[in-house]
């Protein structure tokens, strides 16, 4: 039998298509529990509203739950093909929107944040094509700015839709406002704004320095900004994308610690790929010729999202595994790549090839503790916190200040639901230090706060033989629609 649930717009309406196979999920009244019963997979289509029938709108799915329960996981084993990574997603449609010519983007992630992008581009007069079935998009580039000279845009709580959206709206003409949802406009951007207005851009953000954003664009003049890294690396990436559209030569100077070093990088080479050079100066000073134009690569494949790839792997260190991801290797630009390094530190196997990563634990080998600078991880640091409930010893992550200024205050949310599950645990300003249980509590509900990573990593408790039921797990679609069923899968 064969269940569809309908998300409907005025024209069109998402058909996601339910089909029973022989593994692991069952299903309770507004729960949703992971058992050794049934996997359910998806298919989706296209179609009018208006060919719609009823029937077709039945069926309960995953984020319409109020909690998901993940059992007690034994061992967690198998191999993933991991989603396109989000930040490589919404970077690479931005590049292509700005370029010459036309891109056709594979692997693109189909999530709520790209979903965000995508509307956003399309609202401001951008062409592209979108094959959610086969993760392609096909972007018509501008040449430059959009054609689009008017525009309110809604961005939910899509940081890498917003800030980059932010810069490169002020490259040409026109008066936009960017919004989001109620905990996007607690999140900063006014030190992207300064910068931006050093550059001669006409834009201003609330008095709070969040969202909204409102551009009276007139373009770019160029010259020299100073930024702030120490927050978000977003605000660098966002001048960056932006600058070859100057006017005249742009230099941009980091005034104080940068954080996520990795995703900047990522950043620059992905400019490199569509033509545009900017030379670094020890990843403090950054300067970018200006009256460029991106020229399209023809095609980009978005490699797999190493965020992503994190849960599974140390939900393999955790239980024993071994989990095998495809998508992202040894050969990834991605820096939360190096969160893999981290739990070999602690003790698990880990084993490369250019597109895969291995993670097993040897059988009698104990995960230990560790004191780790996760400046340049922030993300994959949340997995961490919860690998740190099975270690011996503590765990202390330091230099991860930007978890206040996420989707939720991370920090204080991690902190009180690993104490639900037993742990001890010291919140700083900018660090973590979480002292394991003897044993971790079970059939424990943790609050998720809306936030995708917090469900995601604390969903690993399983793995080391604890049920946990998981509050709104819709908050996954944000990167990762069907994260539990993948999680499913994988239960042996």
């Amino acid at each position: 039998m064969k269940t569809t649930r309908t998300v409907a717009s005025k024209e069109f309406a998402f058909v996601t298509t339910f089909a029973p196979t022989t593994k692991r999920l069952s299903f309770q009244p507004r729960t949703y529990v992971l058992r050794k019963a049934r996997v359910y997979t998806c298919s989706r289509r296209v179609t009018p509203v208006s060919q719609l029938q009823s029937r077709e709108c039945t069926y309960l799915k995953v984020g319409d739950l109020e909690t998901v329960t993940v059992p007690e996981i034994k061992n967690l084993t198998g191999t993933l093909v991991l989603p396109g990574s989000k930040s490589l997603s919404n970077r690479v449609l931005l590049l292509s929107a700005l370029a010459k010519g036309t891109t056709l983007v594979e692997n693109l992630l189909e999530s709520e944040d790209v979903s965000h992008m995508l509307e956003a581009l399309g609202l401001l007069g951008v062409k592209i094509e979108y094959q959610p079935s086969e993760k392609k998009a096909r972007v018509e580039g501008c040449g430059g700015p959009f054609p689009a000279s008017k525009g309110e845009l809604f961005l939910g709580n899509a940081g890498t839709a917003m800030r980059p959206l932010t810069a490169a709206l002020c490259i040409g003409n026109g008066d936009f406002t960017l919004d989001g949802v109620k905990r996007m406009r607690e999140r900063p951007i006014a030190d992207l704004v300064q910068g931006l207005q050093q550059l001669g851009a006409q834009v201003t953000c609330s008095e709070t320095g969040c969202p909204p954003v409102h551009i009276k664009a007139k373009g770019l003049h160029g010259g020299k900004a100073l930024v702030s890294g120490k927050m978000s690396s977003q605000f660098l990436s966002s001048l960056l994308m932006a600058a070859p559209y100057a006017k005249n030569d742009v230099v941009i100077e980091v005034q104080d610690e940068l954080i996520s070093v990795p995703y900047v990088l990522l950043t620059i080479e992905l400019m490199r790929r569509f033509g545009v050079t900017v030379e670094n100066e020890n990843n403090r000073i950054f300067r970018i010729a200006g009256n460029q134009c991106y020229t399209s690569p023809g095609s980009y494949f978005v490699e797999g999202d190493a965020s992503s790839a994190s849960y599974f792997l140390a939900g393999g260190a955790i239980s024993g595994g071994p989990v095998t991801v495809e998508g992202c290797g040894s050969d990834s630009i991605q820096g939360d790549i190096r969160f893999v390094h981290v739990l070999e530190k602690m003790g698990a196997t880990v084993s490369w090839t250019p597109h895969s990563i291995t993670v097993s634990r040897a059988k009698g080998k104990v995960l230990e503790g560790i004191d780790e600078d996760c400046v340049d991880i922030p993300d994959a640091a949340m997995t961490l916190a919860v690998v740190a409930l099975f270690a011996e010893g503590h765990t202390c992550l330091r230099n991860i200040y930007s978890w206040r200024v996420k989707e939720t205050d991370r920090l204080a949310a991690m902190s009180k639901e690993l104490m639900k599950l037993g742990a001890a645990v010291m919140e700083g300003q900018d660090y973590i230090v979480i002292y394991p249980p003897g044993r971790v509590r079970k059939n424990i509900t943790v609050s998720t706060y809306n936030d995708h990573r917090m469900a995601m990593s604390l969903s690993l408790a399983a793995c080391g033989g604890c049920p946990i039921t998981i509050e709104d797990p819709k908050c996954t679609w944000k990167t990762f629609p069907n994260y539990f069923e993948e999680l499913a899968r994988l239960i042996r």
